[in-house]
């Protein structure tokens, strides 16, 4: 109450009525150490309704994590500890960043996911190196959203047992009762995704809290969602059940009626009682206590098992193998003449005996998008160990589960889809780059070079939108050994997502795999120069439109032109490279075209006010693609044309 009002702002409602589930979890139930927050082995915490932000702050500095009561004084404010919504990596012992609901609820089953998958890889006979449970709480809007469906209907078909979920059923959100919007039953929907249900009538009641608790952890097949029924605002005279309660200040005249109804010692702001606090101290060491157990385990498993644990220890450091980058294949005329999703496909195969970390799989589409590691078993509640995955046709979920699974730790998420179906997944991936999370996108099927599935499934927009997004590193590699160093550059781009774009139809074969290891990296490179003249004009391209720029240059020195071409793999990254590689690459005083098979919006900043663009701003249709590029421009002679145009 006290922050929200120091604020102006916030959610007071839902922090008022969780406070005892809180408790019941950070106090005794949760394997958490507030010394050691990022402890391997600790249980996970997500708070899928971000908004209620301040029962997580508040719980964190009661139970002795680092987050004085100045931080909860400054809630809301700039550089303050206590953001308006919890940030991962801001604030410890954040697990995710929450706020768009239900992504948290798709963030806790990939933590689950991938406690499974580690614990199958690395536990052995009486030596249980992991061994944690994911929880967590969503409210009405958080099951409203259809993330969470996606999520929990996966998470019911892998049998997550050790997942956790409590859903406050306060019966309210913004606009209103809920009885305006929705009238489903959440416990027969989960139920019927293969989730135990279980029903707590009062969250007041921690004795049922703790009685639900065990009954969920005795089910091993079966995630559990517990349903717990709440008052928003719980406690205050006038505000309890009603929407006023959820995204605004109670008042200060409100609060003292609450903190009288409470019995509250003290009126004053941010008061927290003496025996309160020595209580917090003395049950939380008894659950981090588990820490120094687990330490004394995980003694024994060294001895015991050396070289797994060596192993494990280097995962969960996020350290690459120091083989992996003598494992990336170069390709020569026969075998590099293939789509660049085959491409894709063949060094995904080099790499995965090598970078046993590497997890994924695709939205219903493996074929397409040849995200299959051949050999490997699938994961699934039979098979854990496996790295397969077959995530079904919920491209949203995806994304979300990827960001648990990379947040976790121990494991780098791949995930696979065409890429106008980026667009059921942008909200993950945003989130992704928020975070600062290792997710890697196999995106196929990138124009309408995909041919005659028509404009629903030729992407246009969708580079220019993914680029937009920070923190994301765009890769459209050209042919491929391009694809090779693709990959490379997303495994070492560690801070944050990355996502290889790649084609459906064939690619011509460069043959230049050491440029391309030099070149990729840097985002753009010269691949073909003027032939010892000085360029009168660069020719810039991304994917399956560089070899249109390689052949519009050979078109343009019949006309006396001489042409620089520049692949350009990631405008990302080259925009991060020194002024002068840049100014090396892109002269000043020469004209630029770019080219590329979707919208132009990416491309203005690199040609400027003197250049031009050949992309495409409608939609596609349905063709053979050699029609399609030939009916839209994007050709040699569209690329010539405009180039003489600017060439004085």
């Amino acid at each position: 109450m006290d922050a929200v009002q120091a604020a102006e702002s916030g959610h007071p409602g839902t922090p008022m009525a969780l406070a005892p589930l809180a408790y019941a979890l950070y106090a005794a139930h949760l394997r958490h150490d507030p010394a050691a927050p990022d402890w391997v082995d600790r249980d996970r915490f997500v708070l899928s309704v971000g908004h209620a932000s301040m029962l997580l702050y508040g719980t964190l500095h009661l139970a002795g994590y680092p987050l004085p009561l100045d931080e909860l004084r400054n809630f809301r404010q700039w550089e303050s500890l206590t953001p308006g919504h919890p940030e991962v990596h801001h604030t410890k012992g954040v697990e995710t960043t929450t706020g768009p609901l239900g992504q948290g609820v798709a963030n806790a089953v990939g933590f689950a996911v991938a406690e499974a998958h580690l614990a199958a890889t690395f536990n052995r006979p009486g030596h249980r190196v992991l061994d944690h449970y994911t929880y967590f709480v969503a409210g009405d809007g958080c099951l409203m959203e259809g993330i969470s469906h996606e999520a929990a209907s996966y998470a019911g078909h892998l049998k997550l047992g050790k997942l956790i979920g409590f859903f406050d059923d306060n019966g309210i959100t913004i606009d209103g009762s809920t009885s305006l919007t929705c009238s489903d039953d959440a416990a027969q929907r989960f139920a019927a995704y293969g989730w135990q249900v279980l029903h707590v009538a009062d969250v007041n009641d921690l004795a049922a809290i703790d009685a639900a608790i065990a009954e969920a952890k005795a089910d091993t097949q079966r995630p559990t969602l517990i349903i717990t029924k709440t008052h928003i605002g719980f406690g205050s005279p006038n505000r309890q059940d009603t929407a006023k309660a959820h995204g605004e200040p109670l008042g200060k005249d409100e609060i003292a009626l609450t903190k009288a109804a409470y019995g509250w010692p003290s009126s004053e702001p941010f008061f927290v009682p003496d025996v309160a606090a020595a209580h917090w101290r003395e049950r939380v060491a008894e659950r981090a206590a588990s820490h120094a157990e687990w330490q004394t385990r995980f003694a024994a498993y060294r001895a015991a098992h050396p070289e797994l644990a060596a192993e494990f220890e280097r995962r969960m450091r996020g350290e690459l193998p120091a083989t992996l980058d003598a494992s990336f294949p170069t390709f020569d005329a026969k075998s590099g003449n293939v789509a660049s999703r085959a491409a894709s496909g063949v060094v995904l195969n080099a790499i995965a005996p090598v970078l046993p970390e590497l997890i994924g799989g695709s939205a219903d589409l493996t074929g397409s998008n040849l995200t299959m590691v051949k050999g490997a078993p699938a994961f699934g509640a039979a098979t854990p160990e496996g790295r397969n995955f077959h995530f079904g046709i919920r491209e949203h979920a995806m994304g979300a589960i990827m960001n648990g699974m990379g947040l976790h730790g121990g494991v780098v998420p791949y995930g696979g889809t065409f890429l106008v179906f980026s667009d059921y997944m942008r909200p993950a991936i945003r989130l992704a780059g928020l975070m600062g999370v290792q997710a890697i996108y196999v995106f196929t099927h990138d124009s309408i070079g995909l041919g005659e599935d028509g404009p629903t499934h030729q992407p246009v927009e969708h580079l220019t939108a993914l680029r937009c997004i920070p923190n994301l590193l765009v890769l459209r590699p050209a042919d491929a050994d391009e694809v090779s160093e693709a990959w490379r550059t997303a495994l070492h781009h560690r801070s944050g997502p990355s996502a290889i774009v790649l084609t459906r139809q064939k690619l011509s074969y460069f043959g230049e795999p050491a440029r391309a290891r030099s070149g990729v990296k840097l985002g753009a490179y010269i691949v073909a120069d003027a032939a010892g003249h000085v360029p009168n004009v660069v020719l810039m391209a991304s994917g399956s439109e560089v070899e249109i720029a390689l052949a519009a240059r050979e078109k343009l020195s019949g006309h006396g032109v001489h042409a620089r071409v520049v692949s350009c793999t990631s405008l990302e990254l080259f925009a991060q490279q020194p002024v002068e590689y840049r100014n090396h690459v892109l002269p000043a005083g020469v004209p630029r075209v770019a080219v590329e098979a979707a919208h132009p919006m990416s491309w203005y900043r690199w040609v400027g006010d003197t250049g031009a663009v050949v992309g495409i701003e409608t939609f596609g249709a349905s063709a053979p693609y050699q029609v399609l590029y030939e009916k839209y421009g994007i050709t040699a002679d569209k690329v010539v044309e405009t180039a003489r145009g600017l060439v004085r």
